[in-house]
This record gives C-alpha cells, sequence and structure tokens, in this order.
C-alpha cells in the first residue's frame, strides 16, 4: 500500500536520523491498535536522494522474512528509484537487530544489486528511537559477507520479468500521454494501453 506524502516527506534524506523523523510521524499517525502492530516498509530514492515513495509492504503477523524480493522492489522498479531503504517498527519497544533482520537485510541487498537498485539503509523503529543498520557498520558487512551472492534461474528470470514490465508500463505510460495530447478519448487510449482510466487522466 502507497503511503500518501505531504510536502514535509518528499524531503532530501542525508542521514538515518532524517528518515526516522519522516517514519516516526508516519507510525504516530496510526491509531493505537495499528500501532501494536509490526509494519514493514520501503522507502524508494531518486539519485539526489529524494523521496519518491513510501510503500507499506505488510503489516500484521506476516514473517518478514518470507517477504519475497518481488514484493520489495515491486515499487522501486515502476518508479525509477534507483536506491531504497528498509524499515520496520517493533511494538515491543525494543530497536535490537535479530539474527532474521541481518539475514533479511542480506537477501534484499543482493536482490538490489540484481535489479540495480541500492538498498541502503535498513531502520528498525519504535515512536520513540531506532537504529540503523549503517550506523552500527552492519551495512558494509552484510554486503562483504559473500551470501546469497549465486542467482538460481528462477530468481534471474523473476528479475528480469520485473524489468520487462516496467519497461512495457513506461511505454504505455508514453503512449497514452502522446494519445491524450493529440486530443483522443480516453475509452479508446484505455483499449489501446489497457491502463486504467484513473491513471490515464492523471498523465
Amino acid at each position: 500500500m502507497n503511503v500518501r506524502l505531504s510536502a514535509a516527506h518528499k524531503i532530501k534524506v542525508l542521514n538515518s536520523t532524517d528518515i526516522f523523523t519522516v517514519m516516526q510521524t508516519i507510525l504516530l499517525r496510526e491509531n493505537k491498535i495499528r500501532r501494536s502492530q509490526e509494519h514493514f516498509w520501503v522507502i524508494g530514492l531518486n539519485s539526489g536522494n529524494k523521496i519518491l515513495f513510501i510503500e507499506l509492504v505488510s503489516l500484521g503477523a506476516t514473517n518478514r522474512v518470507e517477504i519475497a524480493p518481488a514484493e520489495v522492489f515491486r515499487m522501486a522498479i515502476y518508479k525509477s528509484a534507483i536506491k531504497m531503504i528498509l524499515v520496520h517498527n517493533h511494538p515491543s519497544g525494543s530497536v535490537k537487530i535479530s539474527e532474521a533482520d541481518r539475514d533479511f537485510t542480506d537477501r534484499m541487498i543482493k536482490s538490489g544489486n540484481m535489479l540495480a537498485v541500492e538498498v541502503l539503509d535498513h531502520l528498525v523503529i519504535t515512536e520513540e528511537s531506532y537504529t540503523s543498520f549503517v550506523d552500527l557498520g552492519i551495512m558494509d558487512e552484510l554486503r562483504q559477507s559473500g551470501r546469497y551472492e549465486l542467482i538460481d534461474k528462477k530468481e534471474y528470470s523473476w528479475a528480469q520479468e520485473m524489468k520487462m514490465e516496467a519497461e512495457w508500463e513506461k511505454k504505455r505510460k508514453e503512449m497514452a500521454k502522446k494519445m491524450k495530447e493529440e486530443g483522443i478519448d480516453i475509452d479508446a487510449i484505455q483499449r489501446v494501453t489497457q491502463l486504467r482510466k484513473i491513471d490515464i487522466k492523471k498523465l
């Protein structure tokens, strides 16, 4: 689920404190029941480290380790983000990094390398504090871990398919925009491009 961003959220990220400031406001605007559940978000950045989007990938009892790379990187591919930051909260109030957190992050770093999307950091947050993998030097350790380097045919096929889908999506939007500028009816544009009317109207 894409998180609605205010102008204050669309900042240039300089460090982990910047990310925590944004994510703390997003977490605190949830009601108490939702804040008691674990959230996992991905933040997409452009080449200048400006936030392009924040997406809530999972909420509640989902085991984060079981989240597929496709779920994590889908929005980054479609929004042309070249960098990403992972964030999840601990409702318990602890910001301690678990082995599962490390392993999951390692896998996402290597998946990002395959898709040309750099995973910059992973933050564990609570309502009041946070821990950053970068600040603790863990990101550098994981980049050199040697794990998840061998990509099997299934994972490679998935990555190629995602890239092709993203390229086709961009082409359809470019085509729809051109047709719209030429005054062609939205229904006709939809039949040709197979895009949703709401997406065509936004072009």
